[in-house]
């Protein structure tokens, strides 16, 4: 296998992964994950290894693919994914709470409210339980595409104290891609949550029965949606017998 030179601290960063939560899924101490951060301690083939599963990385066999690996993107509905972001930068990117961490909660609840309410998928991304929430695997590849072809731009900003990472639409959703089934559904999450700032977003995604429901590190079940209680359920169940 080709020998890749892994950014530990931008992987973990982009997933929104906490250091101890990181030190821990490696087994070992959060000094010694800082020493493989600042580069004073070689990454091991075992830890290479179990980095390249926590964060869904192979090796690439492609040209001109930045850091030399990229992200195995099941059969998803990616498409949507992509109109569903424009759309989303379009009516709220311009909030200063929204940044990255307000994003990966917001299609946590847009993909998981739609398949509780219509029993299939939207946009179908694979979310793992992360310390600050549901985070979507395949976001980081498809937004590093988006950039190379000119549909977002990636700005950094502050928002109070804190280092945000905020994205800028440079082209516009094609709603002919999006029913209006599934607009209505963006458009009701969006008119919940896009006002909550980051930390109040991830407290309330720590409360939704998915989320408890599954260990640190692990796929969310879409399954599990249909065991949810108020105020999270959206659809109405009809009275047990």
């Amino acid at each position: 296998m080709k020998n890749t030179k892994i950014d530990v601290k931008e992987l973990r960063k982009k997933f929104g992964m906490s250091q101890e939560e990181l030190s821990r899924r490696l087994n070992m101490s959060r000094p010694t994950l800082i020493s493989l951060e600042k580069g004073d301690r070689p990454l091991k083939l075992e830890e290479e290894k179990i980095i390249r599963e926590i964060f869904n990385l192979v090796e690439s066999h492609e040209t001109n693919v930045d850091a030399g690996v990229r992200i195995e993107i099941p059969q998803k509905k990616l498409d949507k994914f992509k109109e569903v972001f424009l759309y989303i930068l379009e009516k709220v990117g311009g909030k200063p709470n929204v940044g990255l961490t307000v994003l990966y909660k917001l299609f946590y609840f847009i993909d998981f409210d739609y398949y509780e309410k219509y029993e299939e998928q939207l946009m179908g991304l694979t979310y793992i339980k992360n310390h600050h929430g549901p985070t979507p695997k395949e976001f980081i590849k498809v937004i590093e595409e988006m950039k190379k072809t000119g549909e977002i731009e990636e700005v950094k900003s502050t928002y109070f104290t804190y280092e945000q990472r905020k994205y800028l639409p440079r082209v516009n959703a094609d709603l002919s891609r999006l029913n209006g089934q599934e607009i209505e559904l963006i458009n009701s999450v969006l008119a919940k949550l896009a006002n909550m700032s980051a930390t109040e977003l991830s407290n309330y995604s720590h409360a939704d029965v998915p989320w408890m429901t599954h260990e640190d590190g692990e796929e969310i079940n879409y399954e599990s949606v249909f065991y949810r209680n108020n105020p999270y359920s959206v659809r109405q169940y009809e009275d047990e017998l």
